[in-house]
């Protein structure tokens, strides 16, 4: 008999703890705070149902939660609008230079080529010099930018990296504002329909 009672007591506290977390919890939440996807969830935990006249069940979802939601749903797109055309500004820079630097490497190819064909002694901003040094230089010259352009490749790649990535984001974002905004809608004129319905019985 105390083993039954002490069970019934534990079971009693249990509940209450989770009935008290779970009211802690959804104080928390807000349809002003939190992810896109924790306002949707907060949305569609503050929507009840109601059973009508004609013992049907509805559900019924605030109008000012849907435009709250639906505000800040755009404010999340053109957010990551406005990240996704500054990286497009910047993967447009950086094409720039890399189109800088490929000119200037094939111009310094070719100005070695020529020195090539000259003789060993030759003249540099009016210094004379042996063509192994002259040849060194230009090579060192060419190393450089060649570094130069492997360093901007791989920044171009990691910014065409980010933009796939915005643009998935953003896709994702906009998928799935369409989708909640279909069902609301769905939901909303089944509401209307109903109502309606039974506003023509009464009539009737």
């Amino acid at each position: 008999m105390k083993s039954l009672k002490l069970s019934i007591l534990t079971l009693l506290l249990i509940f209450g703890s989770s009935s008290i977390f779970a009211q802690e919890t959804q104080k928390k939440q807000s349809i002003n705070e939190g992810s896109i996807d924790d306002q949707f969830e907060f949305v569609l935990r503050k929507s009840y149902n109601f059973r009508g006249t004609n013992g049907q069940m509805y559900e019924n979802v605030k109008r000012s939660m849907l435009l709250s939601l639906q505000a800040h749903t755009r404010d999340s797109i053109n957010t990551l609008k406005n990240k996704l055309d500054n990286t497009n500004k910047v993967v447009n820079t950086q094409q720039k230079e890399i189109d800088a630097l490929k000119t200037s490497l094939a111009k310094t190819q070719d100005k070695l080529a020529t020195t090539n064909t000259e003789k060993d002694s030759m003249s540099l901003l009016g210094l004379q010099m042996s063509k192994t040094s002259y040849n060194l230089l230009m090579w060192l010259v060419i190393i450089g930018l060649l570094a130069l352009l492997l360093i901007f490749i791989y920044k171009f790649k990691n910014s065409n990296v980010v933009t796939k990535a915005a643009k998935n984001a953003l896709a994702e974002v906009e998928e799935e504002y369409e989708e909640h905004r279909r069902t609301a809608l769905e939901r909303e004129q089944k509401v209307r329909r109903q109502l309606q319905d039974e506003l023509n019985k009464q009539k009737g």
